[in-house]
């Protein structure tokens, strides 16, 4: 078996994931995981799948033949993540300002952990004068690391962000 990571991009419309995943059950490929969404009018998805040797290449024509999507195609290597990482969810909010991601994600970095997932969002604050910044980093901690070590350094980096710490799943 082949897993495959596709990277899906392109005009969203009613029906898009019952196309794709419909294309993947049709060549009997099996739907692993996936992170979609729609974001300004446009579909943008990440999906990982699982087929045959003998299916894939028919499986990848009929994928890149779908109308008016942009598909990009990875192979993956089955492997097992097997190490004593600790893995939390970081729930962070404050006042937005550009660069933010880019000095969140530099504390996180610069403390050896591993963004594993992120989505993040701007919401209206008619109260606070300014858009909050809302966020979920999960992230993986190097072997012995204390999630306090992390949060206080994104929370020491700007006295409006708060940093609430939930166990990942």
């Amino acid at each position: 078996m082949k897993q495959l990571v596709l990277t899906i991009l392109g005009e969203d419309k009613p029906g898009l994931v019952e196309q794709i995943s419909s294309t993947v059950s049709t060549h009997q490929g099996s739907w692993l995981a996936s992170n979609l969404s729609h974001l300004c009018g446009l579909f943008a998805g990440l999906v990982q799948i699982e087929v045959s040797e003998d299916k894939l290449q028919n499986l990848r024509d009929a994928l890149l033949s779908l109308p008016d999507l942009d598909i990009q195609i990875r192979d993956r290597h089955e492997h097992e993540h097997h190490d004593n990482t600790e893995k939390l969810n970081l729930v962070i909010t404050g006042n937005d300002r550009v660069g933010i991601v880019q000095e969140l994600s530099e504390i996180i970095r610069h403390k050896g952990a591993n963004i594993v997932h992120f989505t993040s969002q701007q919401q209206s604050a008619p109260n606070w004068g300014v858009p909050l910044f809302n966020a979920v980093a999960n992230i993986e901690l190097p072997v012995g690391m204390d999630s306090d070590e992390v949060v206080d350094a994104l929370e020491s980096f700007a006295n409006d962000l708060t940093v609430d710490v939930e166990p990942a799943a």
